[in-house]
């Protein structure tokens, strides 16, 4: 059984593998609904997975946070999510003040439920916007259209979430610096806590890797990322994280957890989650089958978990943590991995002298210049010793 207090804090993943139709860009464990999917077996099979998990890990820690992600999880009524949850207090102690987010797309038939989910205890949205513009939504493959998004906030709103997030892209197919301060600009006025900001990245088998549109150039991207991110600051939104953004103390605590090296229970098909069992030895990553049909076998044989090795750990770590504009400290560090902090110092080292990270107190941030370049950073960490940790 896990020391809880020696053990990180505790979050929950649930995915739901299910989309009105696959976006070309989307690279996650979404599969497009036919006629209709098994919305009833599916909760029976969520509920049998966190069981087993709890059992095999012997899980007595407090969730302070649930993300049901997918997919488009909105798909499924309130009532069965209300099964759901009311299932897992079973299992498992929900904090007084859990922060229980759903993804959910802004068409009409999701966004009319957003009352329902309220009344059963969600309390925060990630609304799947990702640009106000409906030729650049058409060319997306998003099934709604820009005022549907306005709507859905509103309706968002009058449901009582006060708590919510807008997804935006830029680097559009076909689209000009213009277009993104417009879709930031629009995001904006709605209000959100919490605005996620991300680049088009034409990512290995999805549609657009395989028939590529043409996109801006990297210099206008560039440029265009700049003025949003200052157009977003101007207006109370701190970055927190490298596609985060967020009224202060609105962060998200799914992502506040998982960047900092934090564990999670993942169930769902395809869901991975993080827990630690002992330090430094046996931090183990669990992976749930990915297809629906498979993981709704729900075998234990297909249940994989893995512990990740003692020589990972330091780039595991660090990867995690330099996601976040806060960095880490290095008591974090020996508290999260259980090695010295010795197995860190020489790729620290490195890194301050190359000006791309900056130091005050033990504490670790990016510089500007390491902001931009992650990948240098995180090629220091390839090799570390740990034989003395």
């Amino acid at each position: 059984m896990p020391n809880a207090r020696l053990s990180p804090p505790l979050s929950l993943y649930i995915h739901f593998p299910w989309c009105i139709q696959k976006c070309p860009y989307c690279d996650f464990n979404s599969h497009a609904v036919k006629d209709t999917f098994p919305e009833d077996r599916y909760i029976n099979a969520l509920i049998d997975d966190l069981a087993q998990d709890i059992a095999k890990f012997q899980e007595t820690r407090t969730i302070q946070s649930i993300f049901m992600g997918g997919g488009t999880p909105s798909l499924f009524s309130a009532a069965q999510l209300d099964r759901l949850l009311t299932a897992m207090q079973q299992y498992l102690t929900f904090a007084d003040d859990i922060e229980i987010t759903l993804e959910a797309n802004p068409g009409t038939f999701e966004s009319e439920k957003f009352a329902d989910y309220r009344a059963i205890g969600i309390n925060r949205l990630s609304i799947g916007i990702q640009s106000f513009n409906d030729q650049h939504l058409k060319r997306l493959g998003r099934v709604h259209s820009a005022q549907e998004a306005i709507r859905a906030v509103s309706i968002a709103r009058q449901a009582g979430f006060a708590n919510f997030n807008l997804d935006l892209m830029f680097g559009l197919p076909e689209s000009a610096e213009q277009d993104s301060l417009h879709d930031v600009q629009q995001a904006i006025a709605l209000q959100p806590s919490h605005i996620s900001f991300y680049q088009l990245t034409l990512e290995p088998n999805t549609y657009f890797h395989k028939y590529p549109p043409a996109l801006p150039n990297d210099e206008a991207i560039f440029k265009e990322q700049l003025a949003c991110q200052q157009l977003l600051a101007e207006h109370g939104y701190q970055q927190y994280e490298i596609s985060a953004y967020a009224q202060p103390g609105k962060q998200c605590r799914h992502n506040i957890n998982y960047w900092s090296f934090g564990d999670y229970l993942g169930i769902g098909a395809g869901a991975h989650g993080k827990i630690t069992r002992s330090l430094p030895a046996n931090i183990v990553r669990t992976m749930k089958p990915k297809q629906p049909e498979q993981y709704l076998k729900h075998t234990k044989d297909d249940r994989l978990a893995q512990a990740i090795k003692q020589s990972d750990l330091p780039l595991e770590f660090v990867m995690n943590h330099l996601r976040l504009k806060k960095g880490f400290h290095l008591e974090t560090y020996t508290q999260r991995t259980g090695l010295s902090l010795q197995s860190l110092q020489p790729a620290l080292a490195d890194c301050l002298q190359q000006g791309l990270l900056f130091e005050h107190q033990q504490h670790y941030e990016c510089s500007e210049k390491g902001w931009h370049f992650l990948d240098t950073i995180l090629e220091n960490f390839l090799s570390t010793d740990i034989t003395d940790a």
